[in-house]
């Protein structure tokens, strides 16, 4: 995954809660056995049933934040409703409150989970509703949001773990090949007390 230092773009808000993963890539996508192309079904149900769904409208096309209600990505574990969001081109995801597996399969992908109050929530929400062309700025490394034109910041937290694996650029093989030194090593003595089996 690529390292994720600052996000700077505009947002889609999605006004909604309890958002769970079977609304954001329903199950019909669960089918593919690949990790991309999952973006065209992202709210797919949704934005089939209903025009005016947010990521139907044009203003709000190119977006790279998604602002959504409380308890986003709850429900079932797939992996694919993270897959879904970035392949349609969301780097961030701002909310009150994830569901946990989600928030935690989001930093393995380098999708940036950004917790915030229910009041500056809903505040963002509006004033990204009232002007699509709204910029918003994420700074992972510092821990804040900031939309400067209406005057809106807050801090988000982040272990130094999850900051540190989004800074880097680290999914789990990438921190895995950080020790590939030892792993070979490893590798190159296996044999030696491996089970053999006598050819006689």
């Amino acid at each position: 995954m690529q390292p994720v230092t600052r996000i700077v773009g505009t947002a889609a808000p999605l006004d909604r809660s309890d958002v769970d993963t079977d609304q954001i890539i329903p199950a019909s996508w669960l089918k593919r056995v690949e990790r991309t192309g999952f973006g065209i079904g992202l709210f797919s149900a949704w934005r089939e049933n209903d025009p005016d769904f947010v990521l139907n409208r044009p203003e709000f096309g190119g977006a790279k934040i998604l602002i959504a209600g409380p308890n986003f990505g709850i429900g079932s574990s797939r992996e694919h409703a993270v897959w879904a969001l970035t392949d349609f081109g969301f780097e961030a995801v701002v909310s009150p409150r994830f569901g946990d597996i989600f928030r935690n399969n989001a930093t393995k992908t380098g999708l940036v989970p950004v917790v915030v109050s229910e009041e500056f929530g809903e505040a963002l929400l509006r004033a990204v509703e009232h002007d699509p062309t709204l910029e918003i700025m994420i700074d992972v490394a510092e821990g804040w949001i900031s939309a400067p034109s209406v005057g809106l910041e807050s801090e988000f937290t982040l272990d130094e773990f999850t900051r540190h694996r989004l800074l880097e650029g680290l999914d789990d093989i990438g921190l895995s090949l950080r020790h590939v030194d030892k792993i070979s090593a490893y590798e190159t003595g296996r044999p030696a007390w491996m089970p053999s089996v006598d050819p006689d």
